[in-house]
């Protein structure tokens, strides 16, 4: 990978504090860094590589010079300030849903569809999925040569998709619970998210499916350029920190057996399978990795070509800021 100038958006919040991390242990080639967050961080000091970078507010051309800007500080900014990235002359990887499921740009996990950006040399916003959605994508994937029919999943969401103050939400009430006390609404949560499940994660449509239902439902459809397969998807947030865990259930048109899954599994870059009936990946394991996780393999009874399968990886690592990262590498290599 060329030496590059990069800005990222959102410095201080926890996907840009991973990508920070990660652009470290990468030991990713980068001339000119520029950190960027609101004003209550404005001039906060960053460690890097032996340097203190101060944290900067966006200004009319502050990325000017920079290669690539990786946006992770909500829908409204990124609406208002990727295109003007993109306008200085950068490429602007957005973490938001602000352009995700817009018809003229790319949402990519590059291990799938990176092919999906018909001119990789010229600067535009390049939308990151939901990370709900780029865990599955993998071993759907992986799974074509199959015939993807229908997808089912139920999701198993951390605090940590909702951000910094829905971790000390989580923290606080749980000491209150253990404390004998009656847990206290946070600052992310209506209800009390403490040794509870919440099957509701976003806002409410009119039938009833919540945004984070929709997204993944509308994002694996794009991403794999299937509109017609059939996909749903129920999401419950759960009381854990870190890393989002998924029961998928695939109707597939080949007949199969678990070797001929296991070896396809096996064979994409990005996932680890664990083949042991008795073995499975846990939230809490594959907090910090990059692999998505695949587990607990098996054939369901009573519904002809159906496959379940458990699915785990790090929300905000592999499901933001590692495909961020694989997204720029791939646009810089």
């Amino acid at each position: 990978m060329k030496t590059i100038n990069l800005g990222i958006v959102g410095a201080t919040g926890l996907v840009g504090e991973t990508f920070l991390k990660i652009l470290e242990e990468y030991k990713t080639p980068i001339n000119d860094l520029r950190l960027f967050a609101s004003e209550q961080s404005l001039g906060k000091k960053i460690p890097f590589r032996g340097k203190e970078i101060a944290v900067q507010t966006l200004t009319p051309n502050c990325f000017k010079g920079l290669d690539v800007v990786f946006f992770s500080s909500g829908d409204s900014i990124s609406l208002e300030w990727a295109p003007k990235a993109v306008a200085d002359g950068a490429f602007a990887i957005d973490n938001s849903a602000a352009f995700r499921m817009d018809p003229q740009t790319a949402l990519i996990v590059p291990e799938v569809n990176f092919q999906h950006l018909t001119d990789p040399k010229k600067p535009q916003i390049i939308a990151n999925p939901n990370c709900s959605t780029i865990q599955m994508i993998l071993p759907l994937e992986a799974l074509k040569p199959l015939g993807l029919i229908s997808v089912r999943v139920a999701s198993y969401q951390s605090v940590s998709g909702a951000g910094k103050e829905a971790i000390e939400d989580l923290r606080v009430q749980s000491q209150a619970v253990l404390n004998n006390q009656a847990p206290q609404p946070g600052k992310n949560f209506v209800r009390p998210i403490a040794f509870d499940c919440h099957p509701i994660i976003g806002s409410l449509d009119d039938d009833g499916f919540c945004s984070e239902e929709n997204k993944i439902v509308a994002e694996t459809k794009k991403i794999l350029s299937m509109p017609q397969l059939k996909v749903s998807a129920f999401t419950v947030r759960v009381p854990t920190l870190n890393s989002h865990a998924e029961a998928v259930w695939l109707e597939v048109q080949k007949q199969t057996d678990p070797q001929e899954i296991y070896s396809l599994l096996k064979a994409f870059k990005g996932i680890t399978v664990m083949e042991d009936k008795k073995d499975f990946s846990s939230l809490s394991a594959v907090t910090n990795k990059d692999d998505v996780f695949v587990s607990r393999l098996k054939k369901v009874r009573d519904f002809a070509n159906t496959w379940q399968m458990w699915v785990v990886a790090d929300n905000i690592r592999r499901g933001a800021a590692t495909n961020g990262l694989l997204i720029a590498q791939k646009l810089f290599q």
